[in-house]
């Protein structure tokens, strides 16, 4: 057990003894500042390590009790293990009792013990009643089989035996996640001559050791974690549960304050949206509005913001009950899933409820039963279904992006995305993106399906430009998604890149039957017209094409490499070209002129001046003044068709 923390928290009324108590079970004072002193009340939260007999490791919270420092209380408790509920024997059940006790179990506090003290003060009968109202006030809450133990903490009476039960009960809490991503909601801040800023607050998960680069969030500063000390002892390394002091540098005092959080660099973000399941109060002095303003605690943070409800228009508060909402925050926080809450009204203050986040990414939703369906699911869900509605929900993310959304442990998304693994319900890429496999087939069916449409209309096309065929697809799915599907299903053979052209993998482009005679008849007449070559339009013309596939055939014809442009009107058979080719060759010297191919051509100089700038393009020929000289190297390559 030694490597297992702990904290505890004292709640309970003002001046019902929280701070005596703490000082009788750690032999420290935890009012520190002087107007705590001079007023005798806590302000501000006090921590102290206690020392049990086996080598647990624990630390003591004492929480104010006037009902004006509720917000230090909140931040206190916010990250306990166990609580004792104080409660003075001269005066019992008080308001603060009772709003602590609510804040408790609102915070998802399971574990607990009754403490009553000053017990000197009365006598046994008194003692009794008093354990009596106790008892009934805490019923069907978490502390209604608490144990109850009674001290003196002046003369330590008492004493030795809490420290037993404390003992006790701690035996079967889980200890907290110290394999996770390093959370710290820090609740102090201050400045240490010689040594800088220091930063507060007990470890939620993971872990920090000297020289870790941290970052503060919401504000986004990268630190460096210098020295740690745990109750006042320098340490190397922090645990979750433990009340640790960081040293930090790269950050002034000014710069960081209660309820920011100290975190891993990149693996949590901020968020100013949140879905919430909320457990609501009965008996609010006034009704709850729709995107009505709240005020939220959640960790050592509190921010002002409004609820949004999906199934109705108010909370009345005539009901204790659980619903399903969303707050809209004024400035962006650090949760995760499953992080615990209070929420307040700031004007008249009251609590309203608390609760737990099912969502730490909300998004704007639809009034109505199906977002209430949808958020229960996420409340409900397994890990694997949570991911899974992430993946549905973002479409393509890396394993750190997912792990993030889902608010999941690393290992927990990694026996996840195992399981979807082996059953082919996932797809990833080499650089460690994943999609499920379904969203895959449904972007490649849409591909399919436009490419099938595109080569019906324009068969003689060789496929559909990439941009087209991702420009309706871009609104809907990530383009780094679309452009892996496009990869992956050309080699999985079901598309085919052709240059910026994409076709389905089995597509040919060929003559719609309704006209291919008539395409065939074009091409027959620019055969027969040898070099000399009507203009094109008089050619398709004459053959009665629709002018959608003029175009279409001219481009078919030329990358089939059936006809050559002589220019932009003339398409000359590629046959009639390489004869003509081959026939001026055989029969000019390496220099010839114009004159000497108009003699071997007997070609008019409308066609002639095209056909030698074609040979120039070609690089068959180079021209030098009036003559040219054939390029015998190209020349050889051209006609073995190379």
């Amino acid at each position: 057990m030694g490597d297992r923390f702990y904290t505890i928290g004292m709640a309970g009324h003002i001046d019902h003894g929280k701070t005596t108590l703490t000082k009788a079970l750690t032999n420290i004072d935890t009012d520190r500042l002087k107007e705590e002193k001079e007023r005798n009340i806590s302000i501000e939260l006090g921590f102290a390590p206690l020392k049990l007999k086996s080598d647990i490791q624990v630390s003591v919270i004492d929480v104010p009790g006037h009902e004006r420092f509720i917000r230090q209380m909140i931040a206190g408790v916010a990250g306990i293990d166990l609580v004792m509920l104080i409660v003075s024997a001269d005066e019992g059940v008080m308001p603060q009792t009772k709003e602590h006790l609510d804040i408790l179990s609102l915070l998802g506090i399971k574990k607990g013990i009754v403490v009553v003290t000053k017990i000197d003060r009365v006598d046994e009968e008194l003692l009794e009643l008093v354990q009596e109202d106790i008892a009934m006030e805490v019923e069907g809450t978490f502390l209604e089989n608490a144990p109850f133990v009674f001290v003196d903490s002046l003369s330590g009476k008492g004493i030795d035996h809490l420290k037993e039960v404390i003992e006790e009960n701690l035996t079967d809490v889980p200890s907290r996640d110290a394999k996770g991503a390093f959370r710290l909601p820090i609740d102090q801040v201050f400045t240490v001559h010689g040594q800088g800023t220091v930063v507060r607050g007990t470890i939620y998960e993971g872990s920090i050791q000297e020289g870790d680069i941290l970052e503060i969030l919401p504000q986004g500063v990268k630190v460096r974690a210098r020295q740690l000390q745990v109750h006042h002892e320098k340490k190397e390394k922090g645990f979750a549960g433990q009340r640790t002091a960081i040293n930090l540098g790269g950050v002034t005092k000014e710069d960081v304050k209660r309820g920011d959080v100290l975190v891993s660099t990149q693996q949590y973000s901020t968020t100013s949206t949140i879905d919430i399941s909320l457990q609501a109060l009965k008996g609010l002095d006034h009704p709850l509005k729709q995107r009505g303003h709240i005020k939220l605690h959640l960790g050592t943070a509190e921010v002002y913001g409004k609820i949004i409800f999906f199934d109705r228009n108010e909370l009345a508060g005539d009901e204790a009950e659980t619903i399903l909402c969303q707050l809209r925050l004024d400035e962006p926080i650090v949760t995760r899933r499953g992080d615990r809450f209070i929420l307040r009204r700031p004007t008249p203050v009251e609590t309203i409820g608390g609760g737990f986040v099912i969502d730490p990414n909300g998004e704007k939703y639809k009034f109505g039963e199906q977002t209430i369906n949808l958020l229960e699911r996420k409340k409900e869900g397994t890990p694997l279904e949570r991911i899974i509605d992430t993946l549905k929900e973002e479409k393509f993310l890396s394993v750190g992006q997912l792990q993030k959304l889902a608010d999941l442990a690393e290992d927990v998304v990694s026996a996840a995305l195992e399981e979807l693994r082996e059953n082919e319900q996932m797809i990833e890429t080499e650089q460690g993106e994943v999609v499920l496999t379904s969203i895959f087939e449904e972007i490649v069916e849409l591909i399919s399906r436009d490419l099938e449409e595109f080569h019906e209309e324009t068969p003689l096309r060789e496929g559909k430009s990439k941009a087209e065929v991702l420009h309706s697809l871009k609104q809907s799915y990530p383009i780094k998604l679309l452009e892996f599907t496009l990869t992956k299903s050309e080699q999985d053979q079901q598309l085919s890149r052709r240059g910026q052209f994409i076709a389905l993998a089995q597509f040919e482009p060929h003559f719609p039957k309704k006209w291919a005679k008539r395409m065939e008849q074009v091409v027959n007449e620019l055969e027969s017209q040898g070099m000399q070559v009507e203009a094109w339009e008089y050619v398709v013309g004459r053959a009665g094409l629709p002018v959608n596939f003029q175009e279409d055939l001219k481009h078919y014809l030329i990358r089939t490499r059936k006809v050559i442009a002589l220019d932009e009107k003339h398409f000359v058979s590629a046959t009639h070209l390489r004869g003509a080719i081959k026939n001026l060759r055989d029969k000019t010297n390496d220099e010839f002129e114009l004159q000497d191919a108009k003699e071997v051509l007997q070609l008019s100089r409308k066609y002639l001046v095209p056909f030698m700038e074609l040979l120039d393009q070609l690089k068959l020929t180079v021209r030098i003044e009036t003559k040219r000289q054939w390029q015998k190297v190209e020349y050889d390559k051209w006609i073995q068709g190379k």
